[in-house]
């Protein structure tokens, strides 16, 4: 999966270098944990989780579930896990981390005008939400340009 996990009510659970990675064990508890919680996701628009230690019922958006699940199975893959708002506002360097890019690059990108920012005094800031669709657009851009030279391949008989 992408750093970019899924997007689900405002929140995005990402992949992290900074965040601590899960023991082993926690990965293990992790997997059987997402697909049982998984297995147990109506299709209301809400559902309920019993905690042992208590008597109440806490009612969660299925939303928050699918989230839950989902930062269940990054941690079964063994993967430190962060959830951030979607308007969350990231420094040049968090937005050049979070596409896998150096920051010079990422200014380019953002004088270019290929991502919107704004400025703060001298210091940019970037909206999480333009940094995923950014990440989108260019996967479409690149699947495109594969699938055209996978054409052109054929075209010309090169065996692919």
């Amino acid at each position: 999966m992408s750093a970019l996990s899924k997007i689900t009510e405002g929140l995005v659970a990402t992949e992290s270098a900074a965040q601590p990675l899960p023991t082993d064990a926690e990965a293990d508890l992790a997997r059987e944990s997402s697909r049982l919680l998984a297995a147990c996701i109506g299709q209301g628009a809400t559902a309920k989780l019993r905690v042992i230690d208590g008597d109440d019922d806490i009612v969660v958006p299925v939303r928050a579930m699918r989230l839950l699940v989902n930062i269940l199975e990054q941690m079964g893959e063994g993967k430190g896990v962060i959830v951030l708002p979607i308007k969350a506002e990231l420094t040049t360097q968090q937005a050049a981390d979070f596409l896998n890019v150096s920051r010079p690059y990422l200014i380019g990108l953002l004088e270019r005008g290929q991502i919107e920012f704004r400025k703060i005094g001298k210091h940019r800031r970037v909206c999480l939400e333009n940094l995923v669709k950014f990440q989108a657009e260019s996967r479409k851009k690149q699947e495109a340009a594969l699938e055209e030279l996978a054409r052109q391949a054929q075209e010309l008989g090169m065996g692919y």
